[in-house]
């Protein structure tokens, strides 16, 4: 079973995720969150870093996290689930004594990226995913040629129609007046978004400190993409480069001229740059588990699953309660605030349905 000790934050620079990087350990501390760090010896020899997070959730009560976590090592595969009981308790005697449990969102996935199996208890399955459990990865090892030969026949020829009507996609300055005005844009775009979808989104200072966070780290960065026409902005993503894998963090684009398929153009940009930064992925972060036209975010997954990659089953998020009736209520306040932000989302699909 894993032995756990406390450790500097410094040694979350080596995780495999960048949700368990010392730099979103670091991000997150400006938003209410307490960063922690441990070294997670699997096997005699075998560490991996452990980053957990920690906020106020109640008057006197307080959660932990792990995103993305706990990381077993390379070779090692889903770890037995006794393992992450062991974690959960090894990592209790060094967090705040007010907190009530601690949540893991396993990264582990199936045989074959299929539904892997979940956790026993005392473990509980969340009431909602805090990180998207599936998702969509384009291996970019494969020339560009090749990788755009994997898409689907429609996602080639928006974005070949993207090109031929003037689409011109460019990163924003790292910093400064330009990407500022950028992230301007971007946060506009993404209350547009979030209207017609019904999606919450974070103020402006967020993403202004997430590229804050990430300006002159060595071997990772931020970018923000945006679609332009005509001078016109349609589009924009934010994307994070780190190591191996680009992940695909934030998109927002605009109601007007969606003929002009923006989007697929931003997503192909930032692929071809992430290759050409010696990425070997690119992480679409997150699509409802199957293709349920049904399902409110349906366009979602139609949209991500169209780039050719390989999809992914994670567990999702799982809570290991430290006071089981604290953990239980938040359980439910969370369930009712899930339910209404699902409702949302319908209530936003079915106004796009009727006009």
């Amino acid at each position: 079973m894993p032995k756990v000790r406390p450790a500097e934050l410094s040694v979350c620079d080596n995780a495999g995720s960048f949700l368990q990087s010392a730099a979103w350990g670091r991000f997150k501390a400006g938003f209410g969150w307490t960063a922690r760090a441990f070294l997670v010896e699997w096997e005699p020899g075998l560490s991996r870093p452990l980053l957990v997070l920690c906020r106020k959730i109640a008057p006197g009560v307080r959660m932990a996290y792990a995103p993305l976590g706990p990381e077993p090592p390379d070779g090692l595969g889903a770890p037995p689930g006794g393992a992450a009981a062991e974690i959960a308790r090894g990592i209790r005697p060094h967090l705040p004594p007010d907190v009530a449990f601690v949540r893991f969102d396993p990264p582990w996935s199936g045989p074959d990226g299929g539904f892997p199996e979940g956790l026993p208890p005392p473990f509980r399955r969340a009431a909602a995913d805090v990180q998207p459990p599936d998702t969509v990865v384009v291996d970019l090892s494969p020339s560009p040629e090749d990788i755009l030969a994997a898409m689907k026949p429609k996602w080639r020829y928006n974005i070949g129609l993207a090109e031929k009507r003037g689409v011109s996609v460019d990163p924003s300055p790292d910093s400064g007046a330009g990407l500022r005005s950028g992230l301007g844009a971007f946060h506009g775009l993404l209350a547009e978004t979030a209207r017609r979808d019904g999606i919450s989104m974070h103020g402006l200072e967020y993403y202004e400190a997430l590229f804050g966070a990430y300006g002159g780290e060595p071997q990772q960065s931020v970018r923000l993409y945006v679609a332009r026409h005509g001078g016109e902005r349609l589009a924009a993503a934010v994307v994070l480069f780190r190591g191996e894998e680009a992940t695909y963090l934030y998109g927002a684009s605009s109601n007007d001229r969606r003929n002009l398929m923006a989007p697929y153009a931003l997503q192909w940009r930032a692929m071809r740059d992430a290759k050409e930064a010696g990425c070997l992925r690119y992480d679409l972060f997150g699509i409802p588990p199957d293709e349920n036209p049904d399902h409110p975010m349906a366009g979602l997954y139609r949209f991500k699953t169209g780039f050719g990659g390989a999809i992914l089953h994670r567990p999702g998020s799982w809570d290991f309660p430290y006071r089981p009736a604290r953990c239980a209520l938040f359980a439910l306040a969370e369930s009712l605030r899930q339910k209404l932000r699902a409702a949302k989302k319908r209530a936003a699909r079915g106004r796009r349905r009727q006009k």
